[in-house]
């Protein structure tokens, strides 16, 4: 054996007898008794930790179901809950991405915008607010067609009032097309209001049997700066047509078919064939009336003239409109006026007497009129909109 065995026996504690002596057939000889090692001493087992969770509850009585086991390699033995149900919607993206402040769009605090260079930023102020709710009221949901009547005794501004809430909705609703309609059967001035150039008419419109697309149909009617389209009256007397219901309903059913919207300027005979077709298909309605007593009394009648024909739901979307045409109200009267009839549950709006739409005058929009003036055209066409049926119901009871 060599010196390295040697070695390598010596390292593992090797005691037994050396390679040399024991070679094959070599007697040995007895092995001597070796002495038994002693038992490792008995050391106690390391008490396990506690586990976490609640403690063990007792058995249940006689009768009752033993609880689940706890769920293994979770804390407190509970069952893992499943993954949410979507990751993204657990994403707090309001508390990761700051809120950017709309600028004011006018007044002391626009000034102070545009002096800090934007770094004070304080907001629109509450009118604009209020203005941008008006707005975004307007441009609400609507399904179908919505047709809104202007009543109202000859004199108080029925026929501005008509021109002026359908530029509202022509321009705030671009994604619709709106039309106001000329029913007034004393030689309307609803055109020559909107666009004088416009030379089409009921008659017409009635009669074209090839009315395929709205390029036909715009041919018939014209338009303002505001995108509203018209369909004017008989406004020469030198070729007088008498309007009927039959022509009225037939060139209003065309229009339906491409206007979402209809402004319809009535005649203030209450009572002629023609206003009763127009009441039968109507969704809202506009009674104007100047803010003197005589013709508030007459807008008084021309309301409990609609009661007592039934047309109660018709007098719920109803707003009552005080203009002032000629600037010489009486603020005291026009108060009084406005009570008595919201007392009744009617919304009314105070149109201030507004030079740019005097009579005779063209309304291109609502960038001719002053800010107080547009302001209550939006209320007004507001409380209108507040009514938009949001389910496609074509066929439901107009009153």
């Amino acid at each position: 054996m060599s010196d390295r065995d040697d070695a390598l026996r010596r390292e593992l504690g090797w005691t037994g007898p050396m390679e040399s002596d024991c070679e094959p057939g070599a007697d040995t000889g007895p092995i001597p008794a070796q002495r038994p090692a002693a038992p490792p001493a008995h050391r106690p087992a390391p008490a396990r930790p506690p586990i976490p969770g609640p403690p063990p509850s007792r058995p249940p009585g006689p009768g009752q179901p033993y609880p689940p086991p706890p769920w293994p390699g979770h804390p407190g033995g509970q069952q893992p809950a499943g993954p949410p149900a979507s990751y993204a919607d657990r994403i707090p993206v309001h508390e990761l991405v700051p809120v950017q402040r709309t600028p004011p769009g006018r007044g002391w605090r626009r000034w102070l915008f545009q002096a800090s260079f934007g770094r004070i930023n304080l907001g629109p102020s509450p009118d604009e607010l209020r203005q941008a709710a008006l707005e975004a009221t307007i441009r609400g949901v609507l399904r179908g067609h919505y047709k809104i009547g202007v009543l109202g005794k000859g004199g108080v501004g029925k026929t501005t009032v008509s021109a002026s809430v359908g530029s509202v909705f022509a321009e705030l609703r671009q994604d619709d097309r709106v039309v106001a309609i000329d029913a007034d059967t004393a030689f309307g001035k609803l055109g020559s209001r909107v666009d004088p150039r416009a030379v089409g008419s009921y008659w017409e419109l009635a009669s074209d049997q090839h009315l395929e697309t709205f390029a036909d149909i715009r041919s018939r009617v014209g338009n303002n700066a505001a995108g509203l389209f018209v369909l004017a009256g008989e406004g020469s007397p030198a070729r007088r047509r008498v309007l009927d219901p039959a022509i009225y309903r037939e060139a209003t059913a065309r229009l339906d078919r491409y206007f979402s919207i209809s402004i319809v300027d009535c005649s203030s005979t209450m009572d002629s064939p023609v206003t009763q077709e127009v009441l039968r298909d109507l969704d809202a309605l506009i009674v104007v009336s100047s803010p003197w007593v005589d013709g508030a009394a007459a807008a008084g009648q021309t309301m409990d003239w609609l009661a007592n024909r039934g047309l109660t739901s018709l007098l719920q979307r109803t707003v009552v409109v005080l203009n002032d045409s000629d600037g010489h109200a009486d603020k005291r009267t026009r108060g009084i006026l406005a009570q008595q009839f919201s007392g009744q549950g009617q919304t009314v709006v105070e149109v201030p007497f507004d030079g740019q739409l005097r009579p005779g005058g063209v309304i291109a929009g609502t960038r001719v009129m002053s800010a107080p003036t547009r302001r209550k055209f939006l209320e007004i066409a507001a409380a209108l909109a507040a009514h938009f049926p949001v389910g496609d119901d074509r066929s439901r009871e107009r009153f």
